[in-house]
């Protein structure tokens, strides 16, 4: 329906059980994130780094990962990279969200999608649901 909010549409029962890791620098975002999320139906963790989302994503396998690109110890884009070559991790979706124009290196990284800043609610979910409803339709 044009005009409404989907973070308040209620989430699927598949995807209610979807774990989303989000690697994100700005505890105002990182807040807003989290409540948006979880508020959409979806299990959310947070890494403080681009090395800690690398190792709770072996880890934990989330279905999702959100990162920023300026991320400390090991950029988004590197994050990225090594999701892709490690076979424990290569299926785990990716959001590159960045204020930098950036789009075709998160692609060429192994991005599934690509977000601009400034934070933008609705499409945030919109683009975490696509790609997971998307992922589930494949399998």
């Amino acid at each position: 329906m044009p005009g409404k909010p989907v973070h308040g549409a209620p989430a699927t029962e598949s995807d209610v059980r979807a774990l989303i890791l989000v690697v994100e620098r700005n505890p105002a975002v990182q807040k807003l994130e989290n409540f948006l999320l979880q508020d959409a139906g979806f299990r959310v963790e947070f890494a403080k780094d681009g090395q800690e989302a690398l190792e709770r994503a072996r880890m934990n396998r989330p279905y999702l990962l959100v990162t920023e690109i300026l991320v400390p110890r090991v950029d988004g884009l590197t994050l990225c990279r090594r999701l892709r070559e490690d076979p424990t991790t290569r299926q785990i979706l990716v959001v590159v969200f960045s204020h930098l124009d950036a789009e075709d290196r998160a692609i060429e990284a192994g991005a599934d999608a690509f977000l601009r800043k400034p934070f933008d609610p609705d499409r945030l979910i919109e683009t975490v649901r696509r790609l997971i409803g998307g992922r589930k339709k494949a399998k």
